[in-house]
């Protein structure tokens, strides 16, 4: 059975609903990253950069990184794939949200929420940038229904995977500002598999405090000398 290392960050989020959507059986394993497991060796032997998500496929084939996890499911499985006419676009618009969406998204929360001083030099920066990657998928979205292609896709998945946190980046209205996205996070939503996506939260208890611990753990640039 395909083994599946996650937390409930924006990434293993993708991850989670495109099992959910194609019905593979998985084992879900928590990697609690405020208790510093991700940097555990037998963790960094799966993924050296020492983050969630990785899967373990039933073969012994390991994959790290949630673009490259999608992409490997999709292909293996032949699902939430584009025509191949789309390619170009798939990786385009992939590669789009994993280097551009979460980045920018996950570097603006950093600095307004958990810096340890302000910095409105990175605080602006940091939203300006965020803005303008949700702002081109939303006028990208504004006259389709899915990202990539006629058909629900493996991008779709990715973006949505972020848009749960986007309003910790943006703002709580946000979503007056990118209505067609907002059109297809929604959409996502209504689907059974993305409840049951969500609904793995249920299945560990994570550590929620924010102590010496967790900072040492999710930030150790703080510790460097």
């Amino acid at each position: 059975m395909l083994k599946f290392y996650y937390s409930l960050a924006p990434n293993p989020r993708k991850v989670s609903l495109f099992l959910e959507e194609a019905g593979l059986p998985f084992e879900a394993i928590p990697v609690d990253t405020r208790k510093g497991e991700q940097h555990l060796p037998a963790f960094t032997a799966l993924n050296p950069n020492a983050k969630v998500p990785v899967i373990v496929d039933s073969d012994g084939t390991t994959v790290f990184d949630s673009s490259a996890i999608l992409l490997y499911l999709a292909e293996k499985t032949g699902r939430f794939l584009p025509a191949p006419a789309a390619r170009g676009d798939l990786l385009s618009w992939l590669l789009f949200t994993a280097s551009g969406i979460g980045p920018y998204t996950g570097q603006a929360i950093h600095f307004k929420r958990y810096a340890p001083e302000t910095l409105p030099y990175a605080v602006q920066r940091y939203e300006f940038e965020a803005w303008r990657h949700w702002r081109i998928l939303d006028r990208h979205l504004a006259n389709r229904t899915w990202m990539v292609g006629d058909n629900y896709s493996i991008v779709d998945m990715a973006v949505w995977g972020w848009g749960k946190s986007a309003t910790s980046a943006l703002g709580e209205d946000a979503w007056g500002q990118l209505p067609h996205l907002k059109r297809l996070l929604d959409t996502i939503d209504a689907r059974p598999a993305a409840q049951r996506a969500l609904a793995i939260k249920d299945r560990y208890q994570f550590k929620t405090d924010l102590d010496d611990q967790a900072r040492q753990a999710m930030f150790p640039h703080m510790t460097r000398s």
